[in-house]
């Protein structure tokens, strides 16, 4: 883990310097920074960002999803099955999470896994989001002549 320090001021006006562990995973991804983004300055400003970039990915995926049945909607059975497929991905990407941060007895994740709880979950979720749109994205590329094994793609 990398350690980032991060000046806080204390009532008495003295600076008080908090160090916060950065997951490995978390490293070098652009995550806790961006052009338009001040930098983080606390765990709640790191939380906010890592939402904000899940919320951008999921938004993302939706724009991507909506193409799809917009180019497929003379196809209704492989909509249908679109978004079979869909519903089973969001089961799983939900399973996942569960796996790999398990709520503790209380129900509350965050017991266990702190304050940067919210920022790895976010994190998670934007990467498997990311993920499954390079996978719809597929499904707008055009196919080459005679490729069957690509299924119901044009």
């Amino acid at each position: 883990m990398k350690t980032i320090k991060l000046k806080n001021r204390i009532c008495n006006g003295l600076a008080a310097v908090a160090v916060v562990a950065i997951p490995a995973g978390v490293q070098g991804t652009g995550l806790l920074s961006s052009p338009q983004a001040a930098p983080p300055t606390t765990q709640l400003d790191i939380n906010q960002q890592a939402d904000a970039r899940f919320q951008q990915a999921d938004a993302a995926l939706n724009r991507v999803y909506q193409q799809i049945r917009r180019q497929y909607r003379d196809q209704p059975r492989f909509l249908n099955k679109l978004k079979a497929a869909q519903l089973a991905w969001i089961r799983f990407r939900d399973a996942e999470l569960q796996a790999r941060y398990p709520p503790t007895e209380d129900g509350d994740p965050s017991v266990s896994y702190g304050s940067m709880y919210p920022t790895c979950y976010a994190s998670v979720m934007e990467r498997l989001t990311r993920e499954r749109t390079a996978q719809l994205r597929k499904w707008l590329d055009a196919v080459p002549e005679g490729d069957v094994c690509t299924g119901s793609r044009r």
